[in-house]
């Protein structure tokens, strides 16, 4: 049992060292259209429910 456990990990770590991690440039980037993504989303849902309330007030 504890050689698959250690093999496990010295396995993880040979394979992190594979890894192509990204720059910072990179990170920024992704960070920035996935901020300007959930905006858009946010709004899309505000504007809906700003409108549901309304057609539920007209109706109520």
């Amino acid at each position: 049992m504890l050689e698959k456990v250690t093999a496990f990990f010295r396995d993880s770590y040979v394979e992190l060292k594979r890894v192509t991690w990204p720059s910072r440039k990179e990170i920024f980037g992704s960070m920035l259209v996935v901020f300007i993504v959930v905006g858009i989303i946010m709004l899309f849902i505000a504007l809906f429910d700003l409108l549901l309330s309304v057609i539920v007030r007209t109706l109520v």
